[in-house]
């Protein structure tokens, strides 16, 4: 199997070193990092050195025109609010690519550029619940997914970066390798098992959509700040404007003020908690900002009318069921 990379200026260092770590580990059976049934090879343009995000550079291997052929051609992204995108000979190289049949895949904020190139159009693909937001405010009429790890649509492979990456890559090791290859490798990097595509992102797609950018951009700082909730104070001030205009405008958006909202939000990460982990119900309750596991139950039973541990069981009884 034969991979090339390709990244952006300032990208994401975890998601590549993540996907190429598991391609390593499954290259060979000495653990001596030998290219044995896998090659990689990072792509350029100029051969120039490619920085991180993290400030760390890499020296590209291959220049495109050198590339020769590939399986899969792997795409980094970078940071958001440097508008990143990719020179228009790398485009035209992916957009070659795809001509040929070679598959697709998306790590982190590697899918904007993908979409940038024109390539998702007809496809499933995913983005980080925490870039969602701003996939949709970008690409008009976008329907990325934002609550899987990762989505894999016969040739075209997205997934939400961090440790979804590791297991994209386990994904496609398995395919073509074998699944004891892609399970050796995660268990070196000390990853307990291959999670599937489907597995919830730890965070859940927003559950309100405002159109007001102003709104929006006061989710986003919401639903980064859950543990400590801001204060309406803090989130205006935040925002450069003031406390009555923040509320003013999120109830003519959304029709509820930021404390409903919020705690909407707090109440909807705290449900995935108990959905998707074994926490406790006091961890899970700090993890969401409330004060207690009591304190929990009791907003729980108030707005949605059940309580932790019946929430559990009725989930226990429905996989027993399935």
């Amino acid at each position: 199997m034969r991979v090339g990379f390709v990244l952006a200026h300032r990208f994401t260092l975890s998601a590549f070193a993540n996907f190429v770590d598991v391609l390593r580990l499954a290259s060979d059976e000495d653990d001596k990092s030998g290219r044995v049934l896998i090659d990689w090879v990072v792509l350029s343009e100029d051969m120039s050195m490619i920085r991180s995000s993290g400030g760390i550079q890499i020296q590209p291997d291959t220049r495109l025109r050198h590339a020769g052929e590939f399986d899969y051609i792997v795409v980094v992204g970078g940071l958001i609010e440097d508008e990143s995108s990719l020179s228009p000979a790398i485009l035209e190289f992916l957009r070659n690519q795809t001509d040929q049949g070679v598959a697709i895949v998306g790590l982190c904020t590697g899918v904007f550029l993908i979409q940038d190139a024109g390539l998702l159009a007809g496809y499933r693909y995913c983005v980080s619940w925490f870039h969602h937001q701003e996939f949709m405010d970008r690409f008009d009429g976008a329907q990325p997914v934002a609550n899987q790890l990762f989505v894999v649509d016969r040739n075209r492979l997205t997934c939400s970066g961090g440790h979804g990456s590791a297991h994209l890559a386990a994904f496609i090791v398995a395919r073509h390798i074998g699944q004891a290859a892609a399970s050796k490798s995660l268990n070196i990097m000390m990853i307990e098992q291959a999670l599937s595509g489907d597995v919830p992102q730890p965070n859940p797609s927003p559950t309100h959509i405002a159109k007001d950018p102003l709104i929006k951009k006061c989710l986003h700082i919401m639903s980064q700040n859950i543990e400590v909730p801001k204060k309406a104070s803090e989130l205006s001030e935040a925002l450069n404007i003031g406390r009555r205009t923040l509320e003013r405008r999120m109830y003519a958006d959304l029709g509820m003020t930021p404390n409903e909202v919020y705690l909407e939000i707090r109440i909807d990460r705290a449900i995935q908690w108990l959905e998707h982990t074994d926490s406790k119900i006091s961890e899970i309750a700090f993890a969401c900002g409330f004060c207690d596991g009591s304190h929990l139950g009791r907003i729980l039973k108030q707005k949605r009318n059940i309580s932790p541990s019946t929430f559990r069981k009725s989930l226990a009884i429905r996989d027993q069921t399935d």
